[in-house]
């Protein structure tokens, strides 16, 4: 798995929000935490999970391999999960205990690998705006600009839909083969590419 750089100073260290691991309960919890210093949450009514920082991806180590790899016509798979992430100190990489948004990741890579287009896969066929309302509306297409005024409408889920539209404007913005980006589900992703569904972000 590739490992990816993260900055020690992001203020996601300071606080804590992707759970990981298994179920406890609130006594299980309250034990491993004073023993090991771990933080816990209660997660949906189902019990409490160890919680540990999402850090911004700042750079893949192995990214000359994956070009070298795609070069040559390989399928790479990499960034699995986010990634294992690392900071960077004076003896060399070190690994830390958070977890790095798989979308994110996959972003930052397909911005460095200058990528024409980044597909993130999900649940749904196409982003929506006041999703699960009697005023639902799917959107086959949007610009960065109408992207940023949806996200502080609040209309995706910080759990969710947000950091995949977040993925996605980091990479149009940010990469500089202008390539487009595609939000659809796994099971109509063929049709999404020949513009059938899913939702583009263009810059």
């Amino acid at each position: 798995r590739s490992q990816v750089v993260v900055d020690e100073k992001d203020p996601g260290f300071a606080k804590p929000t992707k759970p990981v691991g298994s179920f406890y309960t609130k006594e299980e919890a309250d034990a491993i935490a004073a023993e090991k210093g771990f933080i816990f949450v209660e997660d949906s009514g189902r019990g409490y999970r160890r919680v540990v920082p999402s850090p911004i991806p700042q750079r893949i180590v192995e990214l000359d391999v994956v070009e070298q790899l795609v070069s040559a016509g390989a399928i790479v798979i990499t960034v699995g999960g986010g990634g294992i992430p690392v900071v960077e100190t004076e003896t060399g990489l070190k690994g830390v205990a958070a977890v790095i948004d798989k979308d994110r990741a996959s972003a930052l890579l397909a911005r460095d690998v200058k990528a024409d287009e980044l597909i993130i896969l999900t649940a749904v066929d196409r982003v929506c705006i006041n999703f699960n309302k009697p005023d639902q509306k799917e959107l086959a297409e949007m610009n960065v600009e109408e992207a940023k005024q949806y996200i502080a409408e609040g209309h995706f889920a910080p759990g969710s839909m947000l950091p995949k539209v977040e993925a996605c404007l980091d990479f149009v913005q940010n990469n500089k083969s202008g390539g487009t980006a595609l939000i659809t589900s796994l099971k109509r992703a063929k049709e999404a590419l020949s513009g059938a569904t899913g939702t583009i972000i263009r810059k």
